[in-house]
């Protein structure tokens, strides 16, 4: 696929339709949302099918709060699946019964049946985003979250005259769950998508899809804020403005230094806020994704681009020097009131190996069935939650072991069984954690977007081929290292995050690329508690659905 867009027109022709800060009274303190989980048909690209949605809406509800809120958000599931939400980048201190991860921090809500996910929004502000986090639905059930700072609290960065949510997704005329399971049964990957979209709108290159085109009116001499959000399932995306430059000023709701830049590279789970200046003449000016092919720079030094006129100049779609340059230049403020707070001391290593592999599988196409694996462990997916069996002593804790090899070499294509397990990591509460995370070269070597529920992390480290443990933490950044949620492991190198483990309970880690996660790229941190209640698990709710 080529180039995906939305953003044309406004009376000045410039692309942005803007929308205003909330203005939140100063005593609001609960912020109360339902969620009815319920099926709408929807027309993309000349096809119409029915879709999961949240009130019947594509993408779904801004969740709009300030920091400090009490959030209660009421799912009711009205439609034929099972379902969860995840509210990615909520740490969720001691509260993992509102992560949302079914099977890890609970089970399911079922058809007919309603859970209140009760949280407290604490020590965050910016952009985060919420998505179903049970089979593919994520696909159609997503959207935004908008944490403002607290009353009073200005940014760190000039005030916006108005701002606007870009949430990147994708889009398949087929239906999604039949999709999945019938490649399942193959063995196989499931067809990509036919479009990506802003907004749930493909753009005007589309067919049938002129009305379905994202448009933002501006005023000229403003400068905007915009909150991007990829909540695609499978593909890092290059995004860009034709005729304009952005500002980076926070990641997955973390502030940065600010830098300027052309286009930006954002993975499956990740944010990034920008700001944009309407300082051209009056005209249309596109905004656009198009997926990023991360090939290795050490067998690859070509590059290709289509150049259509009107459209902004995305990267090529194997810029492997733009993405590493522009993930360089990404760095936290690290001032006295937004201080990065890296671990200096590390009292634990971990070694995690990203594979690919395929299993014996009789009733598939090709006699087996593709995997992925960290440290050679497929996981598999319990039948009761996770959480709520740690929290009553039920679950054995096995921890994962790495094997040492050439990981990125010539690619690997025999041997390529892997173990199956519901393999745990146990960390002791307060902890500090530095885990390595190496992608190989068995069946080939590709990127791969982590995600670590109930924590931010630094990246301190990032490299093509072999992690080297002599040489490479000398050049770690333990200064102003960005923090997240979720980083890109590049192809064919190693990504090395260290967090402190002071958030008690079960988190689930795993690829954000959904096609990854399916095959089993995921695992689970157990944190123990503290020697106080105050640094211990909560009790679970009492509307916890049952499995």
């Amino acid at each position: 696929m080529a180039i995906h867009f939305s953003w044309h027109q406004g009376s000045l022709f410039l692309v942005f339709c803007f929308l205003g800060f909330l203005s939140f009274p100063a005593d609001a303190a609960v912020k109360k949302y339902q969620f009815d989980i319920q099926v709408k048909n929807v027309s993309r690209l000349c096809h119409a099918k029915p879709i999961v949605t949240v009130n019947g809406m594509f993408p779904g509800p801004t969740i709009y709060v300030r920091e400090g809120d009490q959030v209660l958000v009421n799912v009711t599931n009205y439609a034929q699946y099972n379902v969860s939400i995840h509210w990615h980048g909520l740490k969720q201190f001691r509260n993992g019964w509102a992560d949302g991860p079914a099977y890890i921090t609970q089970c399911p809500i079922k058809t007919g049946h309603s859970y209140t996910y009760n949280f407290q929004v604490m020590g965050q502000r910016g952009t985060l985003w919420w998505h179903a986090h049970i089979l593919w639905l994520r696909a159609t059930v997503y959207g935004a979250i908008v944490i403002m700072p607290k009353e009073g609290t200005p940014f760190p960065f000039p005030q916006p005259y108005s701002e606007a949510n870009i949430v990147l997704g994708e889009w398949w005329n087929s239906d999604v769950e039949t999709m999945v399971n019938q490649a399942n049964k193959l063995g196989l990957p499931p067809p990509t998508s036919d479009a990506h979209t802003i907004n749930g709108k493909p753009g005007p290159l589309f067919p049938c899809s002129e009305k379905h085109t994202f448009a933002m009116e501006v005023e000229s001499g403003n400068t905007y804020l915009l909150r991007i959000v990829n909540a695609a399932l499978n593909d890092e995306l290059f995004f860009a403005i034709a005729g304009h430059n952005m500002t980076v000023v926070e990641i997955d709701a973390v502030y940065t230094k600010p830098f300027t830049t052309q286009a930006l590279l954002i993975a499956p789970g990740q944010t990034t806020n920008v700001l944009i200046k309407a300082d051209r003449s009056p005209s249309r000016y596109f905004m656009a994704a198009r997926p990023f092919m991360f090939t290795n720079p050490i067998e690859e030094d070509h590059e290709f681009f289509l150049i259509l006129v009107t459209l902004p100049q995305l990267p090529a779609p194997n810029d492997t020097n733009f993405a590493l340059s522009y993930n360089s230049k990404l760095k936290s403020l690290n001032t006295p009131q937004f201080p990065a707070n890296v671990p200096l001391q590390v009292d634990r290593h971990l070694f995690y190996t990203i594979s690919l592999g395929q299993n014996p599988c009789p009733s598939c196409q090709n006699g087996t069935r593709l995997t992925a694996s960290l440290n050679n462990t497929t996981f598999v997916m319990p039948k009761v939650g996770l959480l709520q069996a740690h929290y009553s002593n039920m679950n054995e804790i096995v921890s994962l072991c790495s094997i040492v090899s050439n990981y990125t070499g010539a690619p690997l294509t025999a041997n390529l069984g892997t173990s199956l397990g519901t393999r745990l990591s146990k960390l002791a509460f307060n902890s500090t954690i530095e885990l390595v995370l190496q992608d190989t070269n068995l069946l080939t070597v590709e990127s791969h977007p982590f995600h670590l529920h109930g924590y931010n992390f630094f990246v301190v480290g990032t490299g093509i081929g072999n992690f080297d443990p002599k040489k490479d933490p000398a050049k770690f950044n333990l200064i102003d290292p960005p923090e997240r949620n979720t980083v890109g492991v590049p192809t064919g190198g190693w990504t090395a995050i260290r967090f402190r483990a002071d958030n008690p309970g079960v988190w689930f880690m795993h690829c954000h690329l959904e096609l990854h996660t399916m095959w089993g790229l995921k695992m689970a941190f157990v944190v123990e508690n503290g020697k106080s209640p105050e640094e211990s698990v909560l009790p679970p709710p009492e509307d916890l659905p049952p499995c």
